[in-house]
């Protein structure tokens, strides 16, 4: 019976993940702090349209220096999300499957959703 040595410590930092690993790792984070922050989003949406004065204080505690990056966080959040999940899809679908176009594909997710959220943070603004 041959023994094989197996690692007894394994350093998550030292290990070197492919641009496609760390797409789908930041897709699911991504989905999840949309999970967590979409009640806040409707609870905000309905004290926004409840009278003129809700809606003047939401507006003032979303350009408070605290909040601007966590609208930061959620801008990137939708957009990485999106772009990612349309590259899911489009592999599922038998496109961009092999290795040169998922690398390329997961790039574009990874620098299209910064670029994006920036644009989007910018507009909220």
């Amino acid at each position: 019976m041959k023994l094989t040595r197996r690692p007894v410590f394994l350093d998550l930092t030292k290990v070197r993940f492919p641009v496609g690993a760390i797409t789908s790792i930041l897709h699911r984070v991504a989905g999840v702090v949309l999970a967590l922050v979409l009640p806040l989003l409707v609870l905000a949406l309905e004290r926004s349209l409840a009278n003129e004065a809700s809606y003047q204080s939401l507006f003032l505690l979303a350009r408070s220096p605290w909040m601007l990056p966590v609208l930061a966080l959620m801008c990137w959040a939708l957009c990485h999300h999106l772009l990612a999940g349309i590259r899911h899809l489009l592999m599922d679908a038998g496109w961009g499957s092999s290795l040169m176009v998922a690398r390329r594909t997961a790039v574009i997710s990874l620098v299209g959703g910064v670029l994006l959220a920036l644009l989007l943070f910018v507009r909220v603004l």
